[in-house]
């Protein structure tokens, strides 16, 4: 007898509701895509020699930012932990897929997330504030060039890495062949980021059946 694995809940980066509920945003992503970018993503972290332990699997984020742009604008994340203190992530990006420019900012009297990207396989685009590269290798996603203001090309590629402190805009684009980023960061609190484009949705609302 097959058991029927959990299914992501909603999140603001927009991942999947479960089969018993009904999102009400039409552009959201089905079940159907949702399994088939799990494949894979999950298929590229194998490739890259990184192994996920089936419950890891299982609880994979997919992000689509409530655009219904997915292979453009999305990001497939696992999330190892994420404590008080620190969050460590591996994020996969299909070919050319962007995730797109935000900041983590301070709150109060806590610091925004600070976090280091390291990159594992394929090559990532990073872009921050400063100088803007005069022949980027990336553009933002078509229509939504107005919401990609961080200029500063940083090229990634195995092995190397670049920390981005708390504050700092920045968004990403993997290549041709995709990417695949390790994440070390101190908490990651994702309902305080703050995205250029007001029209990425944090949480989806849904609707139960």
């Amino acid at each position: 007898m097959t058991r029927e694995r959990p299914f992501p809940r909603p999140t603001r980066h927009g991942t999947l509701a479960p089969p018993h509920e009904m999102l009400l945003n039409e552009e959201m992503i089905t079940q159907q895509q949702y399994e088939s970018v799990v494949d894979r993503a999950a298929q590229m972290l194998a490739h890259a020699g990184i192994v996920l332990k089936p419950e890891e699997r299982a609880r994979f984020e997919v992000a689509d930012f409530g655009l219904g742009e997915l292979e453009k604008t999305g990001l497939e994340i696992i999330t190892y932990i994420n404590t008080d203190r620190v969050c460590a992530k591996e994020l996969v990006l299909l070919p050319h897929q962007t995730c797109p420019e935000h900041r983590h900012p301070t709150v109060g009297d806590k610091l925004g997330k600070e976090e280091t990207f390291r990159c594992r396989w394929g090559t990532v685009y990073l872009y921050v504030p400063g100088p803007a590269e005069a022949q980027p290798a990336c553009r933002p996603p078509e229509g939504s060039e107005a919401y990609y203001t961080a200029g500063r090309q940083i090229c990634l590629k195995p092995g190397e890495q670049y920390t981005l402190f708390p504050d700092t805009l920045h968004w990403f684009q993997a290549g041709p062949d995709g990417a695949i980023v390790s994440e070390f960061s101190t908490r990651s609190t994702d309902d305080r980021d703050v995205f250029t484009d007001t029209r990425i949705k944090r949480a989806p609302e849904v609707a139960q059946v």
